[in-house]
């Protein structure tokens, strides 16, 4: 699965998983509350059972060691029948009796309705718990289903563009065939529509290579490369290009496991747009700091460095599709990057 398929499902099975889950666990709370109710009726009425067989003088055995009661000699003092109240470990209510206008004062024990209690919430959150195990995986279900068609659509438009890149070889091979043998006339050799030209083959060769390694990017193999070999063999194909450029690397002990291609596809992009857009007889730096690669240049900097990724934004220091396969191929190896720019030049940060 690509990085933007498991971007896509995990959004909507957690949208679709954590609304059910709230909806599961406001009901058991509600109904968990209810019942509660429902228990304490249930303590009070037999309280109130227990009264009445004292009241009537009738037989207390069926009634256990947690109940018991007091006569309050408070004749003067009004209490609501409706009184039920409860402590730590007893339940308690008056009942008036006959006898001199006093009132009974029974308690009952709490242990059974603890008891109860406990199993209620047990029981709940068994039942909670396996209807949320049956709703991930409904979740997870469709999830998978509401993916498929984006799949269908990649792989049809995958389809498209590997038959375009094949197609794009032969003509981008012939041109660069036939400026080295232009190349060879000593007129044309600094001539400024030739260099304009060859910059021109260079750029679509670039979009050419950026298309072909992202198209792989569901087939990533990653091993153990040396970045720093990597960042030299970059450099040294931008330095037929950007003669003017000066270039100091400063890469050591940088072994990592990444995608070689994908990698160099990366370092490609970010450094050849920092010497397109440098200064003129500028520089571009690159050294490491652990496993954190910097590269730096000396241009003018970037305005809105934080829109650069995007594949729709487009200014005068980057054309978007680039640096937006910069980013995507960054993602499926989990490296992130960082930009800082001023009108002294541009770092970019690779945290690898």
């Amino acid at each position: 699965m690509l990085h933007h398929e498991k971007s896509a499902f995990f959004k909507f099975f957690i949208t679709y998983f954590i609304s059910v889950a709230i909806l599961i666990l406001a009901v058991g709370f509600f109904y968990f509350e209810q019942m509660k109710g429902h228990l304490l009726k249930s303590e009070e009425f037999s309280i109130i059972e227990y009264a009445r067989h004292i009241k009537m003088d009738e037989s207390l055995e069926n009634f256990g060691k947690e109940y018991r009661y007091i006569i309050s000699q408070e004749r003067e003092k009004h209490i609501d029948i409706r009184n039920f109240t409860s402590t730590t470990n007893l339940f308690s209510k008056f009942v008036p009796i006959e006898k001199n206008g006093n009132y009974l004062q029974l308690f009952k024990l709490k242990n059974g309705y603890n008891s109860k209690l406990l199993s209620l919430k047990m029981k709940i959150i068994i039942i909670q718990f396996f209807l949320l195990l049956l709703f991930a995986y409904i979740s997870y279900i469709l999830a998978k289903s509401a993916l498929k068609p984006l799949q269908e659509s990649i792989i049809t438009l995958d389809k498209f563009a590997k038959d375009l890149i094949h197609d794009l070889n032969t003509p981008v091979t012939s041109i660069k065939l036939n400026i080295k043998i232009l190349e060879k006339n000593e007129l044309l050799q600094n001539n400024n529509a030739m260099i304009r030209l060859k910059k021109s083959v260079h750029t679509i060769s670039e979009l050419h290579e950026n298309l072909t390694v992202l198209l792989q990017e569901e087939t990533f193999q990653m091993q153990v490369l040396s970045l720093c070999d990597i960042v030299d063999d970059v450099i040294q194909t931008q330095k037929q290009i950007y003669p003017e450029i000066n270039f100091e690397i400063n890469c050591s002990n940088l072994k990592l496991k990444l995608n070689q291609n994908a990698t160099k596809q990366i370092l490609q992009n970010i450094i050849s747009n920092a010497c397109k857009y440098n200064s003129k007889n500028g520089y571009v730096k690159i050294y490491n700091k652990g496993n954190t690669l910097y590269i730096k240049d000396s241009g003018k900097g970037i305005k809105e460095p934080h829109k650069i990724f995007d594949r729709l934004y487009s200014g005068e220091d980057s054309s978007g599709i680039g640096l937006d396969i910069v980013k995507r191929l960054a993602n499926a190896m989990d490296i992130k990057i960082e930009v800082q720019s001023d009108n002294r030049g541009t770092i970019f940060i690779l945290y690898i």
